[in-house]
C-alpha cells in the first residue's frame, strides 16, 4: 500500500506562487509516474503535470511556464512549483502515483487533496 500526503495549498492573490508538495509513504518501492491533477467544482478532474522516475515531464498547456513539477526520488515526494497564479488555478489539487506491481500491471494511488484558491 502506498499513502500519498498533500501540503502547501492555501490562499494566494493573483500573480502569487505556492509550492505544493506530495509525500508517499509505504510500499513505496515501483513507483514510477507521479503527478498533479485538480478539480475545481463542476469541472471535470484535469491533468495538470506529471513527472517520470527519469524526469521527464508533462504539463497541460494552460500552467506551461508557469508551474514547474520536480520530484526527489529519495525521498518519494513530488513538488509542484506554482508561479504567476491566476484565478482560474483555484481548484483542490490532486496527487497522484502510480505503482508497477510485481506482475507488472499499474495502480494509481491519490492524495486527499488540498485547495488552492487564488483571489484578491
Amino acid at each position: 500500500q502506498v499513502q500519498l500526503v498533500e501540503s502547501g495549498g492555501g490562499l494566494v492573490q493573483p500573480g502569487g506562487s505556492l509550492r505544493l508538495s506530495c509525500a508517499a509513504s509505504g510500499t513505496i518501492f515501483r513507483i514510477n509516474v507521479m503527478g498533479w491533477y485538480r478539480q475545481a467544482p463542476g469541472k471535470q478532474r484535469e491533468l495538470v503535470a506529471t513527472i517520470t522516475s527519469g524526469g521527464t515531464t508533462n504539463y497541460v498547456d494552460s500552467v506551461k511556464g508557469r508551474f514547474t513539477i520536480s520530484r526527489d526520488n529519495a525521498k518519494n515526494t513530488v513538488f509542484l512549483q506554482m508561479n504567476t497564479l491566476k484565478p482560474e488555478d483555484t481548484a483542490v489539487y490532486y496527487c497522484k502515483a502510480e505503482q508497477i506491481r510485481i506482475d507488472y500491471t499499474r495502480y494509481d494511488y491519490w492524495g486527499q487533496g488540498t485547495q488552492v484558491t487564488v483571489s484578491s
